[in-house]
């Protein structure tokens, strides 16, 4: 179970050390409601919409997903529960690539993961 949360962590908006390929930074909040706007955030098991009044909703692995976000200097500032366990609150950066979102998690410094727009 340990080992599933992990993962499930790194799914959910935090998975290796970011690269940068093609992925143009996003700048401000209102970049990153013209990027999601209208979209769905997926990936392998997990199914997520992301609200322009700062909301987080969807399903991961078969559990419910809430939260809320802000947009906090430059970063995706998000607190995010999984069922009914508290994943905690992280800053992190936004890329995109076409129809890739990439959050990374720490402020940038951190893992990543990369859902799809739908």
């Amino acid at each position: 179970m340990r080992r599933l949360t992990h993962i499930l962590c790194a799914a959910l908006l935090a998975a290796s050390p970011a690269a940068a390929e093609g992925f143009s930074q996003i700048q401000s909040r209102d970049a990153f409601l013209s990027v999601i706007s209208d979209k769905k955030l997926t990936r392998l098991g997990i199914n997520l919409v992301v609200t322009p009044s700062g909301q987080i909703a969807g399903r991961a692995f078969g559990r419910d997903v809430s939260g809320a976000w802000r947009w906090q200097s430059g970063y995706f500032c998000r607190d995010l529960y999984w069922g009914e366990r508290n994943l905690g609150a992280n800053c992190q950066a936004v890329k995109v690539d076409g129809q890739t979102i990439r959050f990374i998690s720490d402020r940038g410094a951190g893992d990543y993961a990369d859902l799809t727009l739908r």
